[in-house]
């Protein structure tokens, strides 16, 4: 990499843009703390993959990761939505803070459609462009051709290109680099370690930026794509979006910096650092979700005949942590004044807490276990 020429600026009219070179070619590095950063990588994403392989109670709790992903990938971008709303049926969310709610809510649902298509689709444009839809679908940016490769020039800072921080590369260049990456992806001749790829590929999307709104959280959620589609995940237990928002900062600036001073290992190690601190936080959720099972467990059978159902309520709550009588009522199909009473069992246990903390309802949080989610 020490050879490795990021691009070259073009001058259009009155701005320059800048063009990157292709990524589809042999990558050798240096720097052997790469190395090690691989290795210890692979290894703990191995350790947090084996949790939703091994043990299957803790699949419930899927939905909160991908939540929690949403939640912090949106926050770059300036949304105000934390993860407590995200969680919450739209009826509970203040007016003011309804458009914040549902760009996480398109988020959630376009990790959710493109992981089932890869089952169909092997990972394409095509693909990423249909999740794109769904992500500026009824938000800001919907007026942005969602789910179409951009036709005129975008650009980052600044009120127009002139003045911009970075100009990404026009759009009659955009075929020719997104079939590179295409082929970057699928081109195993290349013998380079997929978590460098997925590196490498976030770096390239981010200067590309195809899209004319929304290819910061697209290229956030292609990196999730790209370690289930690499088999280093079966599920989407990770949500390195936390990790890029707490160093937002350094998370950019390592970005330019590639563009600026052709330095691809700095980026590398950072993005992998990302990787070793995400898994490390994901397998201490997943302990944290056994445990916590194993106590709600224990505390229900005081439950007596009351105890099957407080066992389908918890299985409910870890993936919708924050309920009401009603959701309680629906989802056991049990009466309201049922569903009232399990509540207040749970509540004197302390499985449960009540609120109405930005609700026009009693609401019950099962508040351990979204801590867990929240650090």
């Amino acid at each position: 990499m020490s050879n490795f020429i990021a691009g070259k600026y073009r001058q259009q009219r009155e701005y320059k843009s800048f063009t990157p070179s292709f990524v589809n070619c042999p990558f050798v590095w240096e720097n052997p703390q790469i190395d090690l950063l691989l290795e210890r990588a692979a290894r703990l994403l191995g350790e947090l993959n084996a949790y939703a392989v091994l043990r299957p109670d803790v699949n419930f709790s899927i939905p909160m990761s991908v939540a929690k992903e949403a939640t912090y990938s949106n926050q770059i971008e300036g949304t105000k939505t934390e993860l407590d709303e995200a969680i919450l049926p739209q009826r509970e969310i203040s007016p003011e803070r309804q458009d914040d709610w549902q760009e996480v809510q398109n988020y959630i649902e376009a990790v959710n459609f493109a992981i089932a298509k890869l089952s169909e689709l092997p990972l394409c444009i095509r693909l990423l462009r249909e999740a794109h839809k769904i992500l500026l679908s009824g938000v800001r940016g919907q007026n942005k051709a969602p789910g179409e490769i951009r036709k005129s020039q975008n650009w980052i800072g600044g009120s127009s290109p002139s003045d911009a921080f970075f100009v990404p590369p026009s759009a009659e260049e955009l075929p020719d680099l997104l079939s590179d990456l295409e082929k970057f992806w699928h081109n195993q001749s290349l013998q380079i370690p997929e978590l460098i790829k997925i590196a490498i590929t976030h770096y390239q999307f981010e200067t590309i930026h195809p899209f004319l709104d929304g290819n910061g959280r697209c290229g956030r959620l292609l990196i999730v794509l790209q370690l289930i589609d690499a088999q280093l995940l079966n599920k989407p237990t990770f949500y390195i979006s936390t990790f890029f928002k707490k160093n937002k900062v350094s998370y950019y600036d390592s970005l330019s910096m590639v563009r600026k001073s052709n330095d691809l290992e700095q980026w590398i190690t950072f993005f992998l650092n990302g990787i070793v601190e995400t898994a490390q936080d994901g397998i201490k959720t997943f302990k944290g979700i056994l445990e916590l099972q194993q106590e709600y467990d224990t505390n229900i059978l005081t439950l007596g005949s009351r105890a099957k159902n407080a066992q389908k309520l918890l299985r409910f709550m870890y993936a919708t942590p924050i309920v009401n009588v009603r959701s309680v009522e629906k989802e056991l199909g049990i009466s309201f004044s049922s569903a009232n009473r399990l509540l207040k069992s749970l509540t004197e246990l302390e499985i449960l807490r009540e609120t109405t903390d930005h609700s026009r309802n009693r609401l019950f949080v099962l508040e351990k276990y979204l801590n867990l989610f929240r650090s």
